[in-house]
């Protein structure tokens, strides 16, 4: 066993795909300090968006739950692990989308991996676009469903395959709102029309855009016009809405009901440590009548852009923070990363397998606690060293 980690090992530092973690010493924010480094350094690889990870009523609600509620409650859901702040948060999140009901999961990834298999049979049909996040790539595994393929937000192979597969009980459309490695945001609209047309379901996997994407953060589909039109929706509490962890599906009353009852992530896994719980709860109740942060983050967002397109980079167009700095060749993506971190700026670089092979890239996630000064100065490392490797 040894041998064969040390060979995949080595073979990923020789073709510059191999990941190595730079350490935060202290909270999560648009300025850390890294181990190693004498200097904080701009943090520009975060998915903070709000800036709510070291946010002071975010950290207070937090300390006050672990007073209120404990630790922890060594106990799933179902048997002894459901405190009053859970169905609170559950609450809040059914009230913020307008659904009927909310499931907690212990991530985003386990809400992914929870789903399908619980409403999914072999008469069923799944139709997803090829680039969706890994997790719901891992619960589709673990159903029966028959599966298919559309390529990457092509509308027309989308109904194609929903024409291929009008004799299935179920057809379930799955589409991230916003792709995580491009910024893309999924044509929801168009998704729901062909949806209507053939009597099919919609799930989106609304990581990247919660509490900061539409007028007032309600994520895509108030983004895409479709509030109320997505019949699935899971999210995560790990990203803008605090930042800790969790993760949540949003929909119909028999739908969590059925998932309270047979989601293996949520029936063997223990509950939501109550400060995590707090911390989002608080969360919400920062954004969700407030769009502050979110205008600011808007804001912050487009100066980068077209900062860094006068300045020459490849970027993929669009307005959500994630912008990625295309580079292709994974060797000049690592380099190009650390170069940027000597620099104080920490980026990092995204190669094979995390991004299909020669579109390596640099994803730059721009954040509501950066101001303007740090964004320009961040441009202007990017084209420092683009000039000194390019």
């Amino acid at each position: 066993m040894e041998a064969v980690c040390e060979e995949q090992i080595a073979e990923m530092k020789a073709a510059g795909t191999f990941k190595r973690e730079l350490i935060i010493q202290g909270p999560q924010g648009g300025e850390v300090n890294i181990a190693g480094h004498k200097n904080k350094m701009l943090n520009f690889c975060a998915n903070n968006y709000l800036g709510l990870g070291n946010h002071p009523e975010v950290v207070k609600a937090a300390k006050n739950a672990l007073d209120s509620h404990g630790a922890g409650l060594s106990s799933v859901r179902f048997i002894c692990g459901t405190q009053d702040i859970h169905k609170k948060l559950e609450d809040t999140i059914t009230n913020f989308y307008g659904t009927e009901d909310t499931i907690l999961f212990p991530s985003a990834f386990d809400a992914n991996e929870g789903i399908f298999e619980s409403l999914l049979t072999a008469d069923d049909a799944i139709i997803s676009d090829q680039l969706v996040h890994a997790s719901i790539i891992n619960g589709v595994r673990l159903c029966k469903a028959e599966r298919h393929l559309f390529r990457h937000m092509d509308l027309a192979h989308l109904e194609e395959c929903l024409q291929k597969t009008q004799s299935k009980r179920m057809r379930m459309i799955i589409t991230d709102g916003v792709f995580s490695m491009d910024g893309h945001v999924a044509d929801l609209k168009s998704i729901v029309e062909l949806a209507e047309k053939y009597n099919a379901i919609t799930f989106v996997d609304d990581a990247h855009a919660t509490g900061f994407v539409g007028k007032t953060g309600r994520g895509t589909p108030e983004y895409c016009n479709v509030m109320g039109k997505i019949d699935i929706i899971n999210s995560t509490l790990g990203k803008a809405m605090g930042g800790a962890s969790g993760g949540y599906t949003t929909g119909s009353k028999a739908l969590i009901t059925l998932l309270r009852n047979k989601a293996r992530p949520y029936l063997f896994s223990n509950a939501l440590a109550p400060a995590t719980v707090a911390a989002a709860q608080a969360s919400f109740d920062l954004i969700k009548d407030d769009t502050t942060l979110r205008d600011k983050l808007a804001a912050n967002t487009a100066h980068f852009r077209t900062a860094m397109t006068a300045a020459g980079f490849n970027i993929e167009k669009g307005d959500h923070p994630i912008v990625p700095i295309m580079l292709g060749d994974a060797k000049l993506a690592s380099e190009f990363a650390k170069r940027m971190v000597d620099n104080g700026i920490y980026v990092v670089a995204f190669s094979f397998p995390v991004v299909p092979k020669d579109q390596a890239r640099i994803r730059v996630q721009i954040c509501a606690s950066h101001d303007k000064e740090a964004i320009d100065h961040a441009v202007s490392v990017f084209t420092k060293v683009k000039n000194e490797l390019m």
